[in-house]
């Protein structure tokens, strides 16, 4: 295989202040990322690089330039990107170090262009918002309130301010006057931190609702720091929207979506788009999860708003795209588009969508490339096998679904980690690999076979098969081959993290509009 060319900070910066395409991909696990990395790179790590990069970078011609900080998996990364069909593959010049070096700007934590572009929109337009304090006050006193979170359903399942309604954010200008009839009502939008509570809250003023509106300051780790108990557990959720409330939500979400620059859209320019060799296009449904199942346009995936404005990053990973957005009542669409607008993207919303166009039905498939096809057996046989004392296995599912529940005797490990991890691992005379579904073990049995050089079988089904035959399993961090790098924990998720953590990262929210200034390629512009 031929020499993989490189590409220099100074190359890529200039392409972003361009507006040229770039994928700048981080190939490091998940906590490494968040410790260190440039503002527009995303995060495809090494160990799941097959099952993401299709649908993060859908164009085989895009100029993708991998990274590490000196791990040695760029270039295994970069290899396998020739071999699935990358034509314009390149490491970045001198790694993450290169970067540093050359005078770039690095940036801490994860999605955070949506996280510096919610700062830099309250300090431009001064986001009402109000103390936990003041909000816990106003609910003691039975005032005329409703909080909306702002958040995924199951985030705020974990944990939600008491009376909190789940509005999550791409909803809240189509639900919030139904839910707030009176314009007198006080609306308190909130999240766990701050990013989705001031784009929530903002999109309601930018809408035009009559009611006084405010964001939670800091969310629930704000709530928590000021020593006020949180509700678990909660199912409160939006109901049906009356058509007079629709028909004010969507004219108000276009006036806004104009405002921004939204660009409008056929069906008839997406597939002329969707054609092209030389530009990415990606095609969001940014309904609810339920909707999209029900019924969606054929090769769009389901991205509700609220979260594809918080984790662009994720769902776009070529800065510089085209978005095109749908979605069947031309709110939601037209209100996500007005923050990708003003987030630095071409976006467009698809106009004169018809219910026999939404023609598909289920769960988002992602694109794969061919499916390796191992050995496999089933979970009756790898539980005859476990009995007899010869069998490993190694489990490669995300580390917190195998601390939640594995195979009695399973090793979790990381495949970006395979040499590390076998140094800790007891003898085996053969191995057998599993995941959840075992589509990502799948890629591991013929680089595990060659690395020992003894038999190596996939669990057909994963766990999940394992699981669904009745056979036990057990939970907790017992077998660790490596260390769970995987997830980044963020201080903003989950009912126990330390105080100082959740300050800390408030902390470093407030100081991200000053390093956007020192970066200098963002393009943000907030209306």
């Amino acid at each position: 295989m031929s020499q993989i060319a490189t590409r220099s900070f100074h190359a890529i910066r200039q392409a972003l202040l361009d507006k040229q395409e770039v994928a700048l991909i981080d190939v490091r696990e998940e906590a490494p990322f968040a410790e260190a990395h440039p503002l527009f790179a995303a995060n495809i790590p090494l160990s799941k690089l097959e099952l993401e990069v299709y649908a993060r970078i859908p164009r085989r011609g895009t100029a993708v330039t991998v990274y590490d900080d000196g791990e040695g998996l760029a270039q295994e990364a970069a290899k396998r990107l020739v071999a699935l069909g990358y034509s314009q593959v390149a490491l970045l010049e001198g790694g993450l170090a290169g970067w540093r070096n050359a005078g770039g700007e690095l940036f801490r934590d994860v999605n955070v262009p949506s996280k510096a572009f919610g700062e830099l929109v309250e300090s431009v337009r001064h986001t009402p918002s109000l103390a936990a304090e003041e909000v816990k006050a106003l609910l003691d006193a039975r005032a005329d309130v409703v909080v909306l979170d702002a958040r995924r359903f199951d985030e705020y399942q974990t944990m939600s301010i008491p009376t909190g309604i789940s509005v999550p954010g791409a909803e809240l200008v189509l639900r919030a006057r139904e839910l707030a009839p009176d314009p007198a009502t006080r609306i308190v939008v909130n999240c766990a931190g701050r990013t989705r509570s001031i784009i929530g809250t903002q999109s309601l003023v930018n809408a035009g609702l009559p009611n006084p509106v405010a964001a939670l300051r800091n969310g629930t780790i704000g709530w928590t720091l000021a020593g006020q108990k949180l509700e678990h557990g909660q199912a409160r959720r939006f109901g049906e929207v009356s058509e007079h409330n629709h028909q004010q939500a969507a004219q108000s979400a276009r006036a806004v979506a104009d405002k921004a620059g939204v660009g409008r859209a056929s069906l008839q320019d997406l597939t002329r788009w969707q054609g092209e060799s030389t530009r990415t296009t990606y095609l969001f449904d940014v309904r609810t999860p339920e909707e999209y199942e029900a019924s969606h346009l054929p090769g769009a995936r389901s991205t509700p708003g609220g979260q594809l404005v918080q984790e662009t990053d994720h769902f776009a990973s070529v800065r510089g795209a085209r978005v095109v957005l749908a979605d069947d009542d031309g709110v939601r669409a037209n209100m996500s588009a007005s923050w990708l607008a003003q987030l630095g993207w071409e976006v467009h919303v698809l106009d004169g969508l018809q219910d026999g166009h939404f023609s598909a039905r289920g769960a988002w498939q992602p694109p794969l490339p061919a499916l390796p096809q191992p050995a496999a057996i089933d979970a009756q046989t790898l539980a005859a096998w476990q009995a007899a004392g010869d069998t490993l296995v190694l489990d490669f599912t995300a580390s917190a679904n195998h601390v939640a529940r594995h195979i009695p005797g399973a090793w979790w490990v990381l495949r970006s980690q395979l040499p590390q991890a076998l140094e800790k691992l007891p003898v085996a005379k053969r191995y057998v690999l599993t995941c959840g579904s075992s589509l990502l073990a799948r890629f591991v049995v013929s680089e595990l076979e060659e690395l020992t050089g003894k038999p190596v079988a996939l669990l057909e089904g994963g766990t999940a098969a394992w699981v669904a035959a009745g056979l036990p399993t057990e939970s907790g961090e017992q077998h660790l081959a490596v260390p769970r790098s995987d997830r980044y924990r963020r201080p903003y998720e989950g009912t126990d993290n330390p105080r100082e953590a959740m300050q800390a990262y408030l902390d470093w929210e407030f100081g991200l509009v000053e390093q956007l200034g020192r970066d200098g390629t963002h393009h943000f512009q907030v209306i």
